[in-house]
């Protein structure tokens, strides 16, 4: 079996390093201790966490000693192919297999006979794998679990399942034969992953869950050791460089809904300077915009097009082209954000404002993936007042400031979906299960009553008690919790998991060959023989048969398929380094503004303006400064205008989309208890505009009023109807806690068709069990998902203790036209909007001209 001594001579042989971090990693392993991995990408975090299982290896017929989680089943076969290669390099005779919903029914069976060495897996194929009982006993020769990518997990649903993952796996091991009289036994050792993270202890707190409420060992006769941990970072100097393509003309009044193709000539030179090159996007739909246009401007390169709605098969492909270097653009989205080590990657480009510095480190880290090795990202605006995201992120990586993500807790749904998962196992008493979420950091703080609720909702359906396909769960007179109903048993291991989206239609050609997978929604909106652009390809629709739209090659449209989740927020740490940027442009601003702004009660200094993006943005930033105020920190900026349409409010308090929707509305709620009122709310990025026919006289204390944090429990609700908000997002809920099924594979119900059965079961709910625990979590989603509440909140009472500036402006402001202009896309055609913005631009330039001549 391998020793330090191997390792060392493996590295040497491939000219490596062994850093620091990872032999303190290895000893923290040997010691039985858990920890999170902390490290830039490309600095060895997987062979800090792999190598320690290594050394401890015995044998070819060892069972299960190692699981991998990782978010993508995408990255699955990646990560066990590089896991496997250093097994053979320093002679382990371990198995490394994966698991995941494409793994097929052959290599399943073969697993649930023998699991192998390490297993890499899914939380969803993890989840799935502990509802067999006959699994048990493997289990508990595990020694650890090693999550990659954490912070993807960390604030999501799906985190939470791996929680209750680790939580199991802990008490499976628990209860495996006692060590021998005298001697220690370690709790099973947790490893995470993670390159860019703002909140480690949070987060390591997370992975390492409560330490609180853990049951004794079996018969006492053992005593435990609660695994300990810290987090790893690795000290290892990571240049990031940043560049942005600066257009040529930049627009004084910038508007939204652009791709960016202006600067694709640019874009083009960029591309000519690398051997590989990986481009990003925002969204699926701007990714497909841009591979066509890349193929039609460069189609000597050899390009590719990557986004997870192209058939897995087609991915692969890709991803393989750029690990061999045969492909030399690569177009994507998120798909490729994470874990895969492409090497010969040169450099990056981002297509649009990344709305977020962990975002942009995760993208930038696809480049440079070696020690040592810059990584470079090249930064393509779509609009002017991105130029300022580019800055500010450019800074905010400087003074290291990342994005926290925060753990949720008590998700009732996601629990109610594992308790009938270890229910099918028939081995534990309700008081077990109780006892083992408990040691979970998702459910450390779950009230007993909360407990008991979801109890009888699993075993007698609660409300919905007549109906027997709610009564799921049963006890024996041991009171082992078990399943009997087969159908039911099916039907959830159908469903185990918590990713929910809208319903999705395969492609195919005529052939039967598949392309991928576009919305349901879509596909419904076109007749046969249209044409669509999907997967880089031109496609004309031929009939839609069983959830397939079949096609054929060949078609004129430019029409993308429009997928959800497209307008992601900026993120607090961004809008932050933001705002602090545009006050240092401002000559008029307090120096204490400039350079004494705290965050998390460290000092955060202002950033040079001398980059080449605030340069550029220079005319712009003139031109709001004599007709308004440019933002600073400690200030609320408000604009009042007057036009055609009515009474125009802007506000800035810079906290992303998602928070702005909801300061719009609560303003609008309760300036309407003052005076009868019909409002027009738009919100982007940086603020939001309120139209009215007239608007009442207000001034900073007003203002400040309105946007109070007292009852925003009560009036935000109020505001946003959001009942029936909550209505539409307990479609989730019910999927995921098994209160719908979405059916069998080639024969799913439809969106429509989910939407009614979960609405129907929220109308009943809400009608006669008005304590129902999981309409009231549906409620709180929406709140913190869709409106980020607890971001909401922050602000406003950050608002409360803020100067507050309104400023009367003759004309819309560079601020102001890009949310007139999205309020007036969104009610006209394409063109017609279009015209009608060049057209005020027009107006705006010639009232903007005589001033800057002065």
């Amino acid at each position: 079996m391998p020793t330090l001594s191997h390792i060392e001579a493996w590295y040497a042989r491939r000219r490596w390093t062994v850093f620091d971090f990872q032999r303190a990693c290895w000893a923290a392993y040997a010691r039985g201790e858990s920890g999170l991995i902390h490290a830039p990408t490309g600095t060895g975090k997987t062979l800090a966490a792999w190598l320690g299982p290594l050394l401890e290896a015995e044998s070819a017929d060892e069972p299960i000693r190692v699981l991998w989680i990782t978010p993508m089943r995408a990255l699955a076969a990646d990560t066990a192919a590089s896991l496997q290669a250093a097994c053979k390099e320093l002679d382990v005779p371990w198995k490394v297999e994966c698991r995941t919903g494409d793994t097929s029914a052959g290599a399943r069976a073969k697993q649930r006979k023998r699991l192998p060495q390490c297993l890499v897996t899914t939380p969803e194929s993890a989840s799935l794998l502990l509802s067999y009982a006959d699994l048990i006993p493997q289990w508990r020769g595990l020694r650890a679990v090693i999550v990659d990518e954490w912070h993807e997990l960390l604030s999501t649903k799906r985190g939470v399942q791996t929680e209750l993952v680790l939580a199991r796996l802990r008490a499976l091991c628990e209860s495996a034969t006692p060590s021998p009289v005298g001697t220690e036994r370690p709790e099973l050792r947790v490893w995470g992953l993670s390159a860019t993270l703002g909140n480690l202890d949070e987060a390591l707190a997370a992975l390492l869950g409560s330490s609180n409420a853990l049951p004794p060992g079996e018969g006492g006769a053992q005593r435990r050791v609660r695994a300990r941990g810290q987090t790893y970072g690795a000290d290892l100097p990571k240049t990031i460089a940043i560049e942005t393509l600066i257009p040529d003309a930049v627009d004084r009044f910038p508007w939204g809904g652009h791709m960016g193709l202006p600067l694709l000539p640019k874009v083009a030179e960029v591309l000519d300077r690398a051997g590989s090159t990986l481009v990003f996007t925002n969204t699926r739909a701007q990714a497909e915009r841009w591979f066509e246009a890349i193929q039609m401007i460069r189609p000597e390169h050899a390009s590719a097009l990557h986004h997870g709605s192209i058939d897995a098969a087609a991915r692969a492909a890709v991803e393989q082209g750029l690990k061999d270097g045969s492909l030399r653009v690569v177009v994507a989205t998120s798909s490729l954000d994470l874990g895969v080590d492409f090497s010969p990657v040169e450099q990056v480009v981002q297509i649009g404002g990344p709305k977020g510095i962990a975002r942009l480190l995760q993208r930038a880290g696809r480049s440079g993936h070696q020690p040592g090795v810059a990584s470079r990202i090249v930064c393509v605006p779509t609009n002017a007042l991105e130029l300022t995201e580019f800055a500010a992120a450019r800074a905010a990586v400087e003074q290291r400031r990342i994005e926290p993500r925060r753990p949720l807790t008590n998700c009732l749904d996601v629990l109610a979906q594992h308790v009938v998962t270890l229910a099918l196992t028939g081995t534990l008493t309700a008081a077990a299960i109780r006892a083992e979420i408990a040691t979970s950091h998702a459910y450390a703080t779950l009230p007993d009553e909360q407990w008991q609720w979801l109890l009888d909702f699993v075993m007698r359906g609660g409300a919905l008690h007549a109906y027997p396909q709610f009564r799921k769960v049963m006890a024996r007179e041991d009171g082992v919790l078990f399943v009997e109903d087969a159908t039911i048993a099916r039907r959830h291991r159908m469903s185990v998991g918590t990713i929910t989206a809208d319903s999705m239609m395969r492609v195919k050609f005529l052939s039967g060959a598949g392309i991928g997978q576009v919305e349901e929604s879509f596909i419904a909106r076109l007749k046969p023989g249209e044409s669509f652009q999907f997967a880089g390809r031109k496609l004309t629709l031929v009939r839609v048969k069983d959830m397939a739209a079949y096609v054929k090659a060949g078609g004129n449209s430019q029409t993308i398929p429009r997928w959800a989740g497209g307008k992601m927020p900026l993120s607090s740490t961004l809008a932050a380094s933001l705002v602090e940027l545009l006050a240092a442009a401002d000559p008029g601003s307090p120096p204490s503004n400039l350079r004494h702004s705290r965050e998390g009660g460290n000092p955060v200094f202002a950033p040079s303006t001398d980059s080449p993006e605030m340069q550029a943005l220079a005319p712009l930033l003139a031109i709001q400064r004599q007709w308004s105020q440019l933002p600073r920190p400690g200030v609320l900026l408000a604009e009042r205008s007057k036009s055609r349409e009515g009474e125009h409010l802007f506000v800035y308090p810079f906290a992303g989309r998602h928070v702005h929707e909801g300061l719009a509305a609560l303003l609008a709620w309760r300036l309407s208890k003052q005076q009868k009122l019909t409002a027009t709310l738009t919100p982007n990025d940086y603020g939001f505009e309120l139209l009215a026919e007239t608007l009442p006289p207000l001034d900073g204390a007003a203002l400040k009023a309105l946007l109070s944090p007292v009852d925003l429990d009560i009036d935000l609700p109020a505001s946003l109807n959001a009942a029936e908000m909550a209505r539409r997002r307990f479609r989730e809920i019910a999927r995921v806690s098994g209160l719908v099924f979405e059916g069998y594979p080639g024969n799913g119900k439809t969106v429509k068709q989910v939407q009614v059965s979960s609405g129907l079961l929220y109308d009943v709910l809400t009608k006669y069990d008005g304590d129902n625990l999981l309409t009231r979590q549906a409620l709180a989603e929406v709140l913190e998902q869709q409106l980020d509440y607890r971001r909401l909140r922050l602000a406003v009472e950050a608002i409360a203790t803020h100067d507050v500036m309104i400023v009367d402006t003759p004309r819309f402001t560079p601020f102001a036209f890009p949310l007139w202009a999205e309020r007036i896309g969104s009610r006209l055609s394409t063109e017609d909007w279009k015209d009608r913005v060049q057209k005020m631009v027009a107006t705006l330039e010639k009232a903007a001209a005589p001033k800057l001549r002065k």
